[in-house]
């Protein structure tokens, strides 16, 4: 607590000799009295309840008094409070959802993973807008741009290999990205794309896709997803599914091509450890810009002061209509 006028407190002087004064009237006596010839009658009886309350009304007064010099002094007290201003980032997921994604390197397969690690990576931004883009032989807008994260998870969650045509048009996939948020007026917008392929479909090449996302200073993460040499794919066969190894072709280049244009970097994940630090680390890079102002919020004290020296007045009041007009 502090005073906003506190040379005001130099009135309380006037109760203090105010109580002096009282003091010095009552020690001399100088009041009205009576001489008698004998005061041992009163000696015998004491002092009074009643001679005792006769001092509360000038008691009463010096209180409020005080209060009011306290009350115009102005008290307040005060506390910092911070504002946050979070600027977030606009970012869009791009996954592949080829047949491929449900080859088993990883646990229980890539596309279960690459979705579970997704949602922890959703989970971890609530200050940023996201969307989810899939593609295989062609692409579609599986979630546009959105701060609502149970909704965004939810369709993360029904993403399957079987949505659309089977392929890998990578170049489709980043396009149809980078026109989600093309008209974004996000300081940083962002692309993360995920694929376990070669591009083998799509009208637009990966090339074209990445100069349109490096023009509208789109930065693009690549990540490429697939053990090194053979991996366990489940495939049809006359006698059901069967999981035979095949051979794990990622076009490294192409993808490490893409980051480089727009200012991002190419990632490889062979296993699910590896995948979550690479959302990880792509987490620390990209950070939401953040601005705290700090500033005091005030709060006025002098009424509690005020109606306490009010409650003393109409005591004081009372005092003399109820109680000291009763004495002799």
């Amino acid at each position: 607590m502090f005073f906003e006028y506190p040379k005001l407190l130099w009135l309380l002087l006037v109760p203090f000799l105010l109580v002096l004064r009282y003091l010095y009237i009552e020690i001399a006596d100088r009041r009205p009295h009576l001489r008698v010839s004998k005061a041992t009658p009163w000696k015998a009886g004491g002092k009074s309840v009643l001679d005792i309350v006769r001092h509360l009304p000038f008691l009463l007064r010096i209180a409020a008094l005080c209060l009011l010099v306290v009350a115009i002094a102005r008290p307040r007290s005060s506390r910092k409070v911070e504002k946050i201003d979070t600027e977030g980032i606009d970012i869009v997921l791009a996954m592949d959802v080829s047949t491929s994604m449900l080859a088993r390197d990883f646990t229980p397969d890539r596309i279960s993973a690459a979705k579970d690690i997704a949602i922890e990576f959703i989970s971890q931004r609530p200050s940023d807008r996201m969307g989810i883009v899939v593609f295989a032989g062609e692409s579609y807008t599986q979630c546009p741009l959105t701060t609502d994260r149970a909704t965004l998870i939810n369709l993360m969650k029904e993403i399957s290999t079987d949505l659309i045509e089977d392929g890998t048009a990578i170049g489709n996939g980043l396009a149809t990205a980078v026109a989600r948020m093309k008209d974004s007026d996000a300081k940083s917008r962002v692309v993360i794309l995920l694929t376990d392929g070669v591009n083998n479909s799509g009208e637009v090449s990966p090339e074209t896709a990445a100069e349109i996302a490096k023009t509208y200073g789109i930065r693009v993460y690549t990540i490429g997803v697939g053990a090194n040499g053979e991996a366990p794919y489940p495939v049809m066969t006359p006698w059901g599914v069967q999981v035979q190894n095949m051979k794990v072709e990622i076009d490294e280049k192409l993808l490490n091509s893409i980051a480089s244009a727009t200012g991002g970097r190419y990632f490889r994940a062979t296993d699910n450890t590896k995948l979550s630090e690479i959302y990880s680390e792509i987490n620390k890079m990209e950070k939401a810009r953040t601005t705290v102002d700090s500033f005091p919020v005030y709060k006025e004290l002098f009424l509690g002061y005020a109606l306490a020296a009010l409650a003393c007045l109409l005591l004081e009041m009372l005092i003399k209509v109820l109680v000291l007009r009763r004495l002799p």
